[in-house]
């Protein structure tokens, strides 16, 4: 890696509300094939803020990244194949290095629960403590158990603090949990499971206690939408491992997710999709047997993943504009910025400096997605870009 040369806001949704019905019911809420237009107020591209490269990665490819309140910046490397030597580093004088620690970063399958297998997401709640979101699967192998779980550590002392092991019922050895959000004001964390065959949901975790439940299980909010083909980069992206394959839909359900600032509201949408989904985090948490009220929040575009700011508003990538889009609190979706450096807007994180962070990592350059040819052009980059709020942590 290099390095190159205001008050909360409730956030509630504004559009149709549907409930949570069994699949064959409710499969009519998936979102067509057509190309994603978010609504955009006038001159808001003109007005767009400035992309700025803040890292740069000649090693493996990154996915998730984070920034805590004194502007420490960590990232992770998921193990899908690449040469990745440790999966969760700080940015250090320009450099990506092992945190908190080499030793924990060996991906030791004898002993998961005290190593990162294959982290997917990295996330500062609102302690200062950094969260690593491992999926216990090392280039898409079976999870031993003990390897889905949730890590902490404290940025005060860089040690570990806690580990929360998701039991095989909540995230199996097939599970590919990616991303999580924390109310410690409540005490609940929730967590996106995206697992590419099946289930998706949510999966939500009391942090007193460190049980865990699913909710939403392979409901259509969290479901690939059908026969959903993206077009990125001008090319229709399918599965194609090999040249002689026609190529078949990438079904990816439940991926990035998102709190509004006061705790009510829980955003989600599934990576195959189009959609914004919100539920409350009421209905997630109160019981586990009554039916969720899922919001439909409309078309935004295709997004990896999601953030929300101090003043309700929503951030979403939109992978085939090379775009970044922002929802207000009233339902409008504008654009914020497009680049053609935006090649896969993959996670986000807002940082106290007031500036939305991104990474761009070319992911629909693998070479399984285009016939065994592996079309990525390092380095990944780490943007960033002004906002002018802060992150919505609580």
């Amino acid at each position: 890696m290099r390095t190159p040369d205001s008050a909360p806001v409730p956030a509630g949704p504004g559009r149709r509300t549907v409930l949570a019905l069994p699949l064959a019911v409710g499969a009519a809420l998936a979102v067509g094939a057509a190309p994603a237009q978010a609504r955009t107020r006038p001159g808001a591209d003109e007005r767009a803020p400035r992309l700025e490269a803040v890292a740069a990665f000649d090693g493996a490819m990154p996915t998730g990244v984070t920034v805590s309140r004194s502007g420490r910046i960590f990232v992770n490397f998921p193990r899908w194949g690449d040469d990745v030597p440790f999966s969760v580093a700080e940015i250090r004088d320009g450099e990506a290095v092992a945190y908190p620690s080499r030793e924990i970063n060996e991906p030791d399958t004898a002993d998961p629960r005290r190593h990162f297998l294959g982290v997917q997401s990295v996330v500062v709640d609102a302690a200062e403590r950094l969260w690593v979101v491992d999926t216990g699967r090392i280039e898409w192998a079976d999870a031993p158990y003990g390897g889905p779980k949730l890590v902490a550590v404290d940025l005060a002392t860089d040690k570990v603090v806690r580990t929360i092991v998701l039991p095989a019922s909540v995230a199996g050895p097939r599970s590919f949990v990616n991303d999580v959000r924390f109310d410690l004001t409540r005490g609940y964390a929730y967590l996106t499971d995206a697992t590419p065959d099946g289930p998706n949901g949510i999966i939500v975790v009391h942090l007193a206690s460190g049980e865990s439940w699913r909710r939403l299980n392979d409901d259509p909010s969290t479901l690939p939408a059908p026969d959903f083909v993206p077009v990125v980069e001008g090319r229709p992206m399918l599965n194609r491992p090999d040249g002689s394959s026609a190529g078949t839909p990438i079904d990816i359900g439940s991926d990035g997710i998102a709190l509004s600032p006061d705790g009510e509201w829980l955003y989600y949408c599934p990576l195959s999709s189009r959609k914004l989904y919100a539920v409350r985090t009421k209905d997630l948490t109160r019981s586990r047997e009554t039916r969720v009220r899922v919001h439909d929040l409309g078309v935004k575009g295709m997004s990896d993943g999601l953030e929300t700011d101090r003043a309700g508003r929503i951030y979403a990538g939109d992978i085939e504009r090379n775009a970044i889009v922002r929802r207000d609190p009233d339902g409008t979706y504008r654009t914020l910025v497009r680049d053609d450096r935006l090649i896969w807007p993959d996670t986000f994180s807002i940082g106290y400096d007031r500036n939305l962070y991104v990474v761009a990592n070319q992911l629909n350059r693998q070479a399984a997605y285009n016939g065994g040819t592996d079309l990525r052009r390092k380095p990944y980059v780490l943007y960033r870009l002004p906002i002018g709020s802060g992150p919505a942590r609580r």
